[in-house]
């Protein structure tokens, strides 16, 4: 039993009432047996996965458990592509949630999961007093996936939407919670030219789709979003660090040099080189086309470089070296197209 007060991961010893041990000493005590593999598996609120790094000290493999892949959902629903897409970018890929047959008890599963398990998690292990606050971080930042933004800008928003809200370092710390219960990831963005992060700004990705549009009421569903979204699960599943490209360049507005920025969606670094992939909804339009892969011709280098379309395209490279796929023969197969 447990002693009133104590952390619920110690308890104490039997011949020695007044010596506590943990719950990771006694793992720590079987993995020395040789003949033992232990499983251990966190929560949001109880262990989390740094805690695991501290506390089994180099002696562990962490595998991340994540929403089913679409490859994975459609496999199991087995029915039309495009409808099993459409499903897919609405309710994502929470397991309870693709079990369920009925709309609307999808979106309660949903709803369930974000109010009562991530949010109370999140509020109970940080100790957050005004769980309104985190709610309305939450909220901007399913908002803006895909955007570049700063907790700066989402201190901003929230002031102007409700005419008072949290500091930039508040967002801030706020972020690294919903970062540390795999609701929201980050991507940096890295200056390809100067070889260098840049601190801000930087893009949010909700780790499930579904809950991201729970969580806004089921609004703001554009697909360019969703699918973007998707993609960097989808190379973040297959084990990728994933950045945000940027590249500099210099034009002449009004007689006067002006830098640009011009935006690379991911680079996938695969550990001896990069890919650069652009999600484009469509590439019909031949100046829309332009602007999309304008920034490929600026990296100053030949690594391979891919436009994510919409559909299910065949992969295929035009004359000067650029790739393009559909999504669903991306998300189904992806190993055709990456390394």
């Amino acid at each position: 039993m447990l002693k009133e007060g104590v952390d619920p991961a110690k308890t104490a010893k039997e011949d020695e009432p007044g010596i506590w041990f943990t719950f990771y000493d006694v793992l720590n005590s079987l993995n020395a047996k040789a003949n033992l593999d232990i499983y251990v598996t966190g929560s949001n609120s109880k262990m989390l996965s740094k805690d695991v790094a501290t506390n089994f000290r180099g002696r562990k493999t962490e595998i991340e458990m994540h929403p089913l892949s679409f490859s994975e959902f459609h496999e199991w629903k087995g029915g039309d592509l495009l409808r099993d897409w459409d499903e897919y970018l609405t309710f994502g890929g929470m397991p309870q949630t693709v079990l369920e047959r009925n709309e609307r008890e999808k979106v309660a599963v949903l709803n369930e999961l974000f109010g009562n398990v991530y949010i109370k998690d999140v509020v109970e292990r940080n100790g957050i007093a005004d769980a309104t606050l985190l709610e309305s971080i939450i909220d901007v930042v399913s908002s803006a996936v895909g955007s570049l933004t700063n907790p700066k800008r989402l201190s901003d928003t929230i002031i102007s939407r409700e005419g008072g809200g949290p500091s930039a370092p508040t967002v801030r710390k706020y972020l690294g919670f919903l970062k540390e219960a795999y609701i929201f990831r980050e991507a940096k963005r890295y200056d390809v030219r100067g070889r260098r992060y840049l601190d801000y700004p930087m893009k949010y990705y909700a780790e499930d789709v579904g809950l991201r549009n729970a969580r806004l009421g089921f609004r703001e569903q554009e697909e360019t979003h969703l699918m973007e979204n998707v993609i960097f699960n989808e190379l973040v599943r297959l084990g990728y660090s994933v950045d945000v490209g940027v590249v500099e360049v210099w034009d002449e507005e009004g007689g006067k040099s002006v830098v640009r920025h011009l935006e690379i969606d991911f680079i996938v670094n695969t550990g001896f080189e990069k890919i650069y992939i652009q999600s484009a909804f469509s590439v019909s339009d031949a100046q829309y086309r332009a602007r999309e892969v304008l920034p490929f011709s600026k990296t100053g280098d030949n690594f391979r470089k891919i436009v994510v379309t919409s559909g299910a395209s065949r992969l295929w490279t035009d004359d000067i070296g650029i790739s393009y796929v559909g999504v669903l023969t991306f998300l189904l197969d992806p190993e055709s197209v990456l390394p």
